[in-house]
């Protein structure tokens, strides 16, 4: 007969940790698999910027390659903290190249949208399975989104200031030296007061 601190033991190897519901868990992954496509759709658009001489836009476009890797470790992590199991799954190719620097911004921003649906409906189930440790962890990616996608609106308005499709040489030389070193976040609606607005 075991002795009860065996019992115990055995009953803690056998216990289920992981704080994540299969379904959550699930969507969790997706999410991790969709932040690495979006890393390797950005890589290859900023490839592409390069081979068209845009070296600022690329690097401003590696960049938030970079970003959106960073993203999907931090949903590992997460996953892996609350007891589950991350899995790494296959990401399909990224799109054709952009058609002109108007096609790769619209494509930002609607990539940018489409990722802020996904963490919506992520926000949305941990709220429906009142998982608020995975509520609590979605705000920080709720608060990305708005910056991510003012960021990508930006990216369009420039380029329309520019002349859009017909700017000038001088134009896009002019923007592309200002997107190599543009900050990679922007001022959020929570931070404006009176006194600085914008």
């Amino acid at each position: 007969m075991l002795s009860l601190a065996y019992k115990q033991i055995f009953k803690y190897l056998n216990m289920n940790t992981n704080r994540l519901s299969p379904r959550m868990q699930e969507a969790l992954i997706k999410q991790m698999t969709k932040e690495a496509h979006a890393s390797q759709i950005f890589l290859s658009y900023g490839c592409w910027a390069d081979v068209k001489g845009y070296g600022g836009i690329a690097n401003f476009l590696y960049r938030h390659s970079q970003e959106e890797r960073n993203h999907m470790i931090k949903f590992m992590r997460y996953i892996l903290d609350r007891g589950g199991e991350a899995r790494v799954e296959a990401i399909p190719a990224p799109p054709e190249n952009p058609r002109n620097l108007t096609d790769a911004f619209n494509k930002v921003f609607e990539h940018e949208v489409d990722n802020t649906t996904a963490i919506y409906e992520i926000v949305n189930l941990s709220f429906e399975e009142k998982d608020w440790a995975t509520w609590n962890f979605m705000q920080w990616f709720v608060k990305e989104q708005i910056e991510e996608e003012k960021l990508a609106l930006e990216l369009i308005d420039k380029l329309k200031i520019a002349g859009g499709d017909s700017a000038s040489d001088e134009s896009l030389f002019t923007l592309d030296k200002a997107l190599e070193s543009a900050p990679d976040d922007v001022s959020l609606p929570q931070e404006a007061t009176a006194e600085n607005p914008s």
